[in-house]
C-alpha cells in the first residue's frame, strides 16, 4: 500500500502510555510522578505542598487532586497527560500509517455521504476508557457508537502477524475500514436499530443479527478499498488479498475451531471466514452501497 508522504487525519486522540482511569483520587498516575518529584524537593515546593494540606483540611479536597491540578505546566493540563509518548521506531511508523489510513476514510465517506461526520481514533496502549466502558487491548479495536471514537492498540498489528498469520500493510488498513464502517452504520441508524432488538430476541437470535452487522461492516470497508484506490490508486499487487487474508483469519468459525477445537455456529457473532471474505470482496468489487444490505439477503 502506498501510503508515506501523504495527508495523515488530524482526528487522532493519542492516548497511548497513559492509564485508562486517568487520576481518580485512588493512587497516582504514572504521568503525574515525574512532576510531582520534581515539585516535593524544591523549598517553593514543600510550602505549597504544606499550603495544599491546610486546603485539604479545610474543604476536604483530596490534596493529590489539587498537586494535580497546580502541575498543569510540567506534564498534566486538567488532568491529561501532556507528555509526548514516544514508541519505537516500529510502533511510531505504525502510528503515522494508521492515520494516513484514517485519513483516507475521511475522504472517502466525505463523498459518499452527505453531512460525514469524522471519526476520532483513540491509540492506547494496554487499555482504554470510552464511553461504553473499559476496554484492553486483548480485546482487539473497537468502535463505540456513544463517542463515536474508533480505538486501537497498535500491539494488535502485532498480534495480526504473530497470532493470526495475517501480515500486510493492507490488512492493517482493512481493521481500521472495518472500524470506520461501523461509524458509517451508526450514523444511518443502522446501529442502534439492531441493539435496540437486543431485549426482544433471545441469544441465538441476536447473535445473527450481530453477525449481520458485522458483515456489513466487512461490506464498508471493501467500498472503501474500491474508492480509495479510485481516487488515490494507493494499492500495490497482493493487498486486496492481504485484506481477504486478514477477513478469513478473524472469521468465527476459524476463531472458535483455534481456541476450542470445534464449531458452534449459533454463537457466532461476526460471521464465518468464507462470509467475512466475501461481503469485503463484494464491497471492493462493486463500490455500490446499496448492495450491503446483509439484513436482508437472501444467503450471507
Amino acid at each position: 500500500m502506498k501510503w508515506k508522504g501523504r495527508r495523515k487525519s488530524s482526528n487522532v486522540d493519542d492516548r497511548r502510555g497513559q492509564s485508562a482511569g486517568g487520576f481518580d483520587g485512588r493512587g497516582i498516575s504514572p504521568m503525574l510522578i515525574g512532576p510531582l518529584i520534581k515539585l516535593l524537593f524544591s523549598k517553593v515546593g514543600l510550602i505549597l505542598i504544606g499550603g495544599f494540606l491546610l486546603i485539604s483540611w479545610l474543604t476536604g479536597t483530596n490534596p493529590l487532586n489539587l498537586l494535580q491540578n497546580f502541575i498543569g505546566g510540567n506534564g498534566m493540563v486538567n488532568g491529561v497527560a501532556t507528555e509526548v509518548y514516544q514508541g519505537t521506531p516500529e510502533e511510531e511508523e505504525l502510528a503515522e500509517f494508521s492515520k494516513v489510513v484514517l485519513a483516507d476514510t475521511e475522504d472517502v465517506w466525505n463523498q459518499l455521504m452527505e453531512g460525514y461526520r469524522e471519526p476520532t481514533m483513540v491509540l492506547f496502549t494496554g487499555q482504554v476508557k470510552s464511553a461504553c466502558g473499559f476496554a484492553s487491548s486483548a480485546s482487539g479495536p473497537f468502535y463505540c457508537s456513544a463517542d463515536e471514537q474508533l480505538y486501537l492498540d497498535l500491539s494488535f498489528y502485532r498480534d495480526m502477524i504473530d497470532q493470526l498469520n495475517a501480515p500486510g500493510d493492507f490488512a492493517q488498513a482493512y481493521v481500521i475500514a472495518h472500524e470506520v464502517g461501523h461509524h458509517v452504520q451508526h450514523l444511518l441508524g443502522i446501529t442502534e436499530e439492531v441493539h435496540g432488538l437486543r431485549s426482544q430476541l433471545n441469544d441465538t437470535e441476536y447473535n445473527k443479527m450481530s453477525v449481520k452487522l458485522e458483515l456489513q461492516a466487512d461490506f464498508l470497508a471493501g467500498v472503501w478499498a474500491h474508492h480509495t484506490q479510485k481516487m488515490k490508486n494507493i494499492l500495490d499487487e497482493g493487498d486486496i488479498e492481504e485484506a481477504l487474508n486478514a477477513a478469513n483469519a478473524i472469521g468465527d468459525d476459524r476463531l472458535q475451531k483455534q481456541a476450542q477445537g470445534r464449531v458452534v455456529p449459533d454463537s457466532f457473532t461476526h460471521g464465518t471466514s468464507e462470509q467475512r471474505m466475501r461481503w469485503f470482496k463484494k464491497g471492493f468489487d462493486t463500490g455500490d452501497l446499496s448492495q450491503g444490505d446483509t439484513f436482508n439477503a437472501e444467503s450471507l
